[in-house]
């Protein structure tokens, strides 16, 4: 029981490697419906493992590292495999990836003098600041616009045709931009919010 929040996430990336393989089988179209299944799949482990944390009191520092970098993986490879396969301009990889490293960055000075991303310890101090990076409420609804998005896209690009599939495509791509868009957003608090370990760091 220790360790269920962890597995969880160690699961999430496990899983995640597997819908890019499927993806890059363009003609098989249960190869998608597969992706579907375990992207459904994967996206609700990403509000699991914290419940289960919570729930069986089992947080803590490592765990909270562990799921920043699981949800990193997750995303970055969903956003550089839709880019490799045409579906998305390949700014989103871009954005996205540049914002995590700096944010990470700094994540990790802050970790190293005793705080977290997220939680009581986090090192969000500000109350705006604390709405935008670490409340339920965003991280809840970032969470699933980023669902959304990769779960549509994938929808929209299963190798047959149907009903209202370029509705549903361009719906995906509507997420995948507010979604960049959010994680801009959530990724300034972090920048401006990291500057007092750089002052405390000089005195």
């Amino acid at each position: 029981m220790k360790n269920l929040a962890n597995i969880i996430t160690l699961s999430r990336i496990f899983f995640v490697f597997i819908v890019a393989a499927l993806l890059f089988c363009r003609e098989c179209a249960y190869s998608y419906y597969t992706a579907l299944i375990l992207t459904a799949i994967l996206m609700w482990f990403d509000g699991l493992d914290g419940y289960v944390a919570r729930k069986f009191n089992i947080s803590s520092r490592f765990g909270a590292l562990l799921d920043i970098m699981g949800d990193r993986i997750v995303e970055n490879v969903f956003w550089i495999s839709f880019c490799a396969l045409g579906w998305i301009n390949a700014a989103i990889p871009i954005i996205v990836l540049t914002r995590g490293i700096i944010t990470d960055s700094l994540r990790t000075l802050a970790f190293e003098k005793g705080y977290t991303a997220f939680g009581k310890t986090t090192m969000m101090q500000g109350k705006i600041a604390k709405f935008i990076v670490a409340s339920n409420f965003s991280r809840f609804t970032y969470a699933v616009c980023k669902a959304i998005a990769f779960f549509l896209l994938i929808a929209g690009n299963i190798p047959i045709e149907y009903q209202n599939k370029d509705i549903i495509l361009n719906i995906g791509l509507i997420c995948a931009y507010i979604s960049v868009a959010f994680c801009v957003l959530r990724g300034l608090p972090v920048v401006f919010e990291s500057k007092r370990f750089f002052v405390e760091g000089n005195n």
